[in-house]
């Protein structure tokens, strides 16, 4: 089993203890972020229920919160905001004994090396019904300062839980993410969704989340506890079967991909010279572009 510490943990019931970090609440964003306060007109168009907003709908824009995007960063920041983000996501989860783990793309690029996939936009987290009740209640709007081991990066992250996490089916599809926690410099952010047992006497021990990903238990417990970008993780018991079931055999096999090579030697993911001066030409043209749409907003508003 590739990079466990083949300490298997067993999911608990949801006692919690109190927060080890203070917490700051958002209060200015509160009215703006309630359900009645994000919902926008769309003139004689039905109202809009979505609740977290990007900049934009492209790959790249609809990977930024739009309260805190101010432009497109690199992709060398983007990997150092990722990096510092999860860490601080998942200290923050083990010091309030709140169970989460690692899902989709980000348990993919564990799976490779235990670290996120260079190509990756956002990082995805999985968490019971329970605690994402839970986190609702008692850390919703709350933000939590982040110093790294060594004391030199010093970051803030907002935990802003979506007020429609009481709806565990897909209902539009416009709220599918259940939570967010959020690098306030820039925007990127980590999607947390939440897995309930939406027909228990149907299906049961079938746990679904918003976007129709189905897991049996027995393939989620116990978790696995392992290492991810250098702090203790959590990842679903039968992880294999998870990752086939989603992205087929080929993800775990195939060494070239969206423009990267992995190489065996280093156990990284080696990004092309053609891919890098492409995403970089690729980026400045984003930025034009939202800086311009951001002045006209400014202007008209």
């Amino acid at each position: 089993m590739r990079l466990c510490t083949c300490a298997a943990t067993v999911a608990t019931a949801s006692l919690f203890l109190s927060s080890l970090a203070v917490p700051t609440p958002e209060n200015t964003s509160l009215v703006r972020n309630s359900p009645v306060g994000r919902i926008e007109s769309r003139g004689d168009k039905k109202p809009s229920t979505k609740y977290f907003y990007e900049p934009g709908g492209s790959l790249t824009l609809g990977h930024y919160d739009k309260r805190y995007f101010k432009g497109i960063v690199s992709d060398d920041e983007r990997t150092d905001t990722q990096k510092h983000m999860i860490r601080a996501y998942l200290n923050f989860f083990r010091e309030n004994d709140l169970d989460t783990w690692i899902a989709h793309g980000t348990l993919l690029g564990w799976w490779w090396n235990g670290k996120r996939l260079p190509w990756d936009f956002d990082l995805d987290t999985q968490v019971a019904d329970g605690t994402l009740q839970h986190i609702g209640r008692v850390h919703n709007q709350t933000k939590y300062p982040y110093v790294s081991y060594d004391g030199i990066v010093q970051r803030e992250y907002l935990l802003d839980v979506n007020p429609w996490i009481w709806e565990r089916e897909r209902g539009d599809g416009a709220n599918i993410i259940d939570a967010r926690w959020i690098d306030t410099r820039n925007g990127l952010f980590i999607d947390i969704t939440g897995l309930s047992e939406t027909h228990p006497k149907e299906r049961p021990g079938e746990w679904v989340c918003k976007n129709y990903h189905r897991y049996q238990t027995s393939d989620l417990y116990p978790m696995r506890e392992t290492m991810f970008e250098g702090v203790v993780a959590k990842v679903p018991y039968n992880y294999d079967k998870i990752l086939v079931d989603e992205y087929q055999e080929k993800a775990l096999v195939v060494t070239e991909f969206n423009g990267h090579r992995w190489d065996p030697a280093i156990r990284e993911w080696v990004r092309s010279q053609e891919v890098a001066d492409k995403e970089e030409a690729e980026r400045k043209k984003q930025a034009e572009e939202a800086a311009k749409k951001a002045n006209k907003e400014a202007k008209s508003g």
